[in-house]
C-alpha cells in the first residue's frame, strides 16, 4: 500500500514538473521585427550583433527592433518596464521617449507562434497588426 502510494507521488510530482517546464517558457522578443517579411533587409541593417533601422526605412513600412529591455522604433525608444504573458496575450509596460515628448505606454500582442505576433488594440475592438520576426 505504501509503495503504491509513493509511486503516485512521485508521478504527481513528475507530471507537475513536466507542466510546469512547458508553461514558464517566455517568448523571446529578441531581434527584429516587421510588418511584413518581404521588407526586412530595406528596413532593418545588422552590424555584428546591432539591429539598426536603414535610412528611409518608414516608406516600406512598420517595425519594431527589441534589444534585452529596449524596444526601438523608427521614431520611438522604450525601457520595457513589465511583462505578462497571459494565455497567448502578451503584456508589456514601457516608459518611451521620441523627439517631442516621454510617457509610458501599454502595449498588447496576441501571440501567434515564436516568430509571429499580432498587437492588438483592446480600445479599438478588431484592430490588429501583424509583425514577423526578421532574420538578418
Amino acid at each position: 500500500m505504501k509503495i503504491r502510494r509513493s509511486i503516485r507521488l512521485v508521478t504527481l510530482g513528475l507530471m507537475g514538473w513536466l507542466l510546469s517546464g512547458v508553461s514558464s517558457h517566455a517568448l523571446d522578443l529578441t531581434g527584429a521585427w516587421a510588418t511584413d517579411l518581404s521588407v526586412c533587409d530595406k528596413l532593418f541593417t545588422k552590424k555584428g550583433n546591432k539591429i539598426t533601422f536603414n535610412s528611409g526605412s518608414a516608406i516600406f513600412g512598420g517595425g519594431f527592433v527589441v534589444e534585452g529591455s529596449q524596444i526601438v522604433g523608427q521614431l520611438m525608444k522604450c525601457h520595457i518596464k513589465s511583462k505578462e504573458e497571459k494565455g497567448s496575450q502578451l503584456h508589456l509596460s514601457a516608459a518611451c521617449l521620441t523627439d517631442i515628448m516621454t510617457g509610458n505606454m501599454q502595449f498588447r500582442a496576441k501571440v501567434i507562434d515564436e516568430n509571429r505576433i499580432s498587437r492588438i488594440f483592446p480600445e479599438m475592438e478588431g484592430m490588429e497588426i501583424p509583425y514577423v520576426r526578421c532574420s538578418l
